[in-house]
């Protein structure tokens, strides 16, 4: 059986000053926002956070860069953040933009053990400025590092007590890469079954990549509402 967590405050406590963070999610789907909200409340600073934006002013990550406990972000996309504009022009805040699929495979080589890999993605930008070009087959292709974290803080639907998850449609974004990249991987759920209630076939992230769950309630706000007139 996995650690199972009572509070979302118990669950962060190891997190400390300094560390670097993978946190899922897509926009403001699949955040694990309960554990984004305790991190807040303990006042834990100085982190690197690994995700693909920086949610928005008044939910999700964007909690931590309001209260400046971020010091450096890598993502791909931060549109969103009037607050993360203002830090970066500031100088408040560190930001390694990469391409999305790039930031994807970054990750998953991470989990995977691979140290590095070559992409076409970025060549002739500033992305690529300073950095590594090769040439294969006539085409050029830039060297990306993986990434690891200290901590992986993922949001799923359900998982079982051994730590097998499951996500729901769109949750599958950042979270089962991010899942195997980190040290310690924390998964906040819906709801936890007993072994055997999950079908087998339908496991998205297994147990090995989990080190603790918890399970709570979910306001699951929208990034940006549309409706017609």
């Amino acid at each position: 059986m996995k650690k199972i967590f009572t509070s979302f405050e118990d669950a962060v406590k190891e997190i400390k000053d300094g560390m670097t963070l993978m946190v899922g999610g897509f926009g403001l789907v699949g955040i694990p926002e309960n554990l984004i909200k305790a991190l807040c409340e303990s006042n834990v600073k100085d982190l690197t956070v690994i995700s693909n934006n920086c949610g928005v002013d008044d939910w999700g990550l964007g909690l931590l860069l309001k209260n400046k406990q971020i010091k450096k972000m890598i993502s791909s996309y931060v549109g969103e953040n009037k607050e993360f504009e203002r830090q970066v022009l500031s100088g408040e805040l560190e930001v390694q933009l990469t391409p999305q699929g790039s930031l994807a495979e970054k990750i998953r080589a991470g989990g995977a053990g691979i140290p590095a890999f070559y992409t076409p993605a970025g060549v002739g930008t500033p992305i690529a400025e300073g950095r590594e070009i090769r040439e294969f087959n006539s085409k050029d292709y830039l060297l990306e590092e993986a990434l690891t974290a200290d901590f992986s803080l993922i949001k799923a639907w359900k998982a079982d007590k051994m730590g097998n998850v499951i996500y729901r449609k769109t949750a599958q974004n950042f979270n089962p890469i991010m899942a195997t990249a980190g040290k310690f991987t924390i998964a906040e759920v819906e709801e936890i079954v007993e072994v055997g209630e999950l079908d087998s076939d339908g496991i998205h992230t297994p147990s090995i990549y989990v080190q603790g769950l918890i399970a709570g309630e979910h306001e699951k706000r929208i990034e940006r509402l549309t409706i017609q007139a």
